[in-house]
């Protein structure tokens, strides 16, 4: 049950990715609504479930919030790290001349590897979605469907963002619609594995901790002010707005 469930996030999350797919020539609505609705999963969703499973604190503080803040930080520095090489590569071609503009720098500073790795973590995330969904059903029927309905409605913005990840940091279309299928496929292999073993919960609280933190980093520092970058609008942040707003109303509606 819980595998032939996990079929309507593959499929939910090809929808998501089809969207973000087909609004190539509105860029900056498509960035700003994806950042709306990573903001929405982390606070929304993440943050609450993270705190939940994991429990303990450590030194006065949440496991939980711990790892968050060192999946920011990890996420900054792998970003940092990546961007450093090209960055210093350009330098060099132009006779040792660094980086002039703040925009300019950020932008010929992103490498393909960055928008990987970051598609890479939702691939993550959704395979623990399956994981969660299989789980959920392992403790009763009533369980599973709730957790499902959750699953399902957000894994659209999780197919949307993976793609939006890969294509902003400049890989082609064809790494994108590749990383867009392992999203799509990994709830389904996720629910799958739980056939064969269980996750302890505080290290599944653990885990979404820590991803929550990365993925507001990419919102906050990288998928936002992209959006506003060249198309400083009001739909911009209009479409930030609705992506936050649709993920309290698909949270909202799941519990």
């Amino acid at each position: 049950m819980a595998v032939l469930v996990a079929l309507g996030a593959f499929l939910m999350t090809l929808a998501g990715g089809w969207s973000a797919h087909r609004v190539t020539d509105r860029r900056h609505l498509v960035l700003g609504l994806a950042g709306g609705l990573m903001l929405g999963v982390v606070g929304l969703e993440l943050l609450p479930e993270s705190l939940e499973a994991a429990g303990t604190e450590v030194h006065g503080v949440p496991v939980a919030l711990l790892l968050f803040v060192a999946g920011f930080l990890l996420a900054h520095l792998v970003e940092r790290l990546l961007a450093h090489r090209p960055q210093s590569l350009d330098s060099a071609r132009a006779g040792g001349t660094p980086m002039a503009a703040h925009g300019a720098g950020e932008r010929n500073g992103r490498t393909p590897e960055v928008g990987l790795t970051a598609a890479a973590a939702m691939v993550g995330h959704s395979a623990m979605d399956g994981v969660a969904i299989g789980a959920a059903f392992q403790v009763g029927g009533g369980m599973g469907a709730a957790v499902a309905v959750a699953v399902i409605a957000h894994d659209f913005a999780d197919g949307f963002n993976t793609y939006t990840l890969t294509r902003v940091y400049g890989n082609a279309r064809r790494r994108a619609l590749t990383m867009l299928f392992a999203d799509a496929a990994a709830p389904v292999a996720g629910a799958a594995s739980t056939l064969f073993f269980t996750i302890p919960e505080p290290l599944l609280g653990g885990y979404l901790g820590l991803f929550g933190g990365a993925l507001l980093y990419l919102a906050a520092a990288e998928i936002l002010p992209e959006a506003h970058h060249e198309h400083p609008a009001r739909t911009t942040l209009l479409c930030t707005v609705a992506g936050a707003l649709f993920i309290w109303l698909v949270v909202g509606a799941a519990h």
